[in-house]
C-alpha cells in the first residue's frame, strides 16, 4: 500500500468522494452531514491522501487545518472492496504523522452515530481518539460525534 498526497483529479478518487458524500446523507439527516466534496477538499487548508495498490485505490482521507495546532481529519474513507484490511488505520496513522509534524497540539474529527459508523468509531477509539467537544462551527446534534486526540 502506497499513500500518497493529492489526487482530487483522478475520476476514481471524484467517485470515492462522491459515495462518501452520498452514504453520508443518506444515513445522517442533512442538517448533520458534514462530507465534503471535491471543490471543498481543495481548499489551502486541507492536505488530502489517497492509499492505493498499483493503481487501484483503496481509500482516502484529509487533515484540516483548523489553528495552528489544531487539525481536523476529514472525508476518511475506504473504497468498498477493501473494507477490514487496515486501509483507514494507515490513512489515520499518515494524518496523525502530519499533524504531529505540523506542531499541532490536537486532532479532532466529526463522525456519525448510525450503526454504520461503528467500524470507524472503534478505530479511532483504538488509535487514542476519545469524545471531545464540540469544535469548528459544527452543530451539537445526536447524530454527530466529536473525538479528539492529544498529540
Amino acid at each position: 500500500m502506497e499513500l500518497r498526497e493529492g489526487g482530487l483529479d483522478d475520476p476514481r478518487v471524484i467517485a470515492l468522494v462522491a459515495h462518501h458524500q452520498a452514504e453520508a446523507r443518506a444515513t445522517t439527516p442533512q442538517d448533520n452531514a458534514h462530507a465534503m466534496g471535491t471543490e471543498g477538499l481543495r481548499r489551502a487548508d486541507i492536505s488530502f491522501w489517497c492509499a492505493w495498490e498499483g493503481e487501484e485505490l483503496l481509500g482516502i482521507g484529509a487533515l484540516r487545518e483548523l489553528s495552528p495546532d489544531h487539525g481536523e481529519v476529514k472525508s476518511m474513507r475506504t473504497a468498498p472492496g477493501h473494507l477490514r484490511r487496515g486501509v483507514a488505520r494507515q490513512i489515520l496513522a499518515q494524518l496523525v504523522s502530519l499533524a504531529r509534524t505540523r506542531g499541532y497540539r490536537r486532532v479532532s474529527l466529526e463522525t456519525g452515530t448510525a450503526p454504520m459508523f461503528e467500524p470507524a468509531n472503534r478505530m479511532y477509539e483504538a488509535a487514542g481518539f476519545v469524545d471531545g467537544p464540540v469544535f469548528g462551527g459544527y452543530p451539537e446534534s445526536p447524530h454527530n460525534r466529536f473525538m479528539t486526540l492529544a498529540l
